[in-house]
């Protein structure tokens, strides 16, 4: 039965399982007219495409070397990582983003370059809770995954994951979400 998964660059994912990101900013791949969240759990499946130390916030741009140095998608991935949404909510101006940078780790004028990008349509702040797929599994990379696309179907049997966050440590963070835009 196939398993849905969502690309994230690789140092994003890393931040998440390190606890340092618990806000997804998306818009959708370009050959994507709009992004939407139709799925509530999912598997993250690492890119490289795209990234780039400076598109980072300064604090965590030396944090990924290994992972920023690879430029092209490799044939085989690791899937480390499996999230549960928790909210999902759509950020149309740049003070709501601003109250989302301790939540993420993109760089402030990349984070708002996503923003200005299609204005007509918002940018999806996902709050999502991490866990740890451990032993991680490996992913053959085949065509149809490849390219600017977020949601994939893959053939892969999911292990139980470990939450990143305990369950306070994560309310917490999405309490503190909430408040950040006003919504709490």
């Amino acid at each position: 039965m196939p398993t849905i998964a969502l690309k994230e660059w690789a140092s994003v994912i890393a931040a998440m399982l390190a606890g340092d990101q618990v806000v997804m900013l998306r818009k959708g791949g370009i050959g994507e007219k709009r992004f939407d969240v139709p799925h509530r759990e999912f598997l993250l499946l690492p890119t490289h495409v795209h990234q780039r130390p400076e598109l980072l916030a300064p604090s965590v741009q030396d944090d990924y070397p290994d992972l920023l140095a690879i430029t092209e998608e490799p044939e085989v991935v690791g899937i480390t990582a499996w999230c549960e949404v928790h909210d999902v909510h759509e950020v149309t101006e740049q003070a709501e983003l601003d109250a989302l940078a301790p939540f993420h780790v993109l760089g402030p004028d990349y984070a708002a370059e996503r923003l200005r990008w299609r204005p007509k349509h918002p940018l999806m702040a996902i709050v999502a809770r991490v866990h740890r797929v451990d032993p991680s599994l490996s992913l053959a990379m085949t065509p149809d995954m490849r390219g600017c696309r977020s949601w994939i179907e893959v053939d892969i049997e999911q292990p139980p994951p470990a939450p990143v966050m305990d369950d306070a440590r994560f309310a917490g963070c999405t309490k503190a979400v909430a408040d950040a835009l006003a919504l709490g």
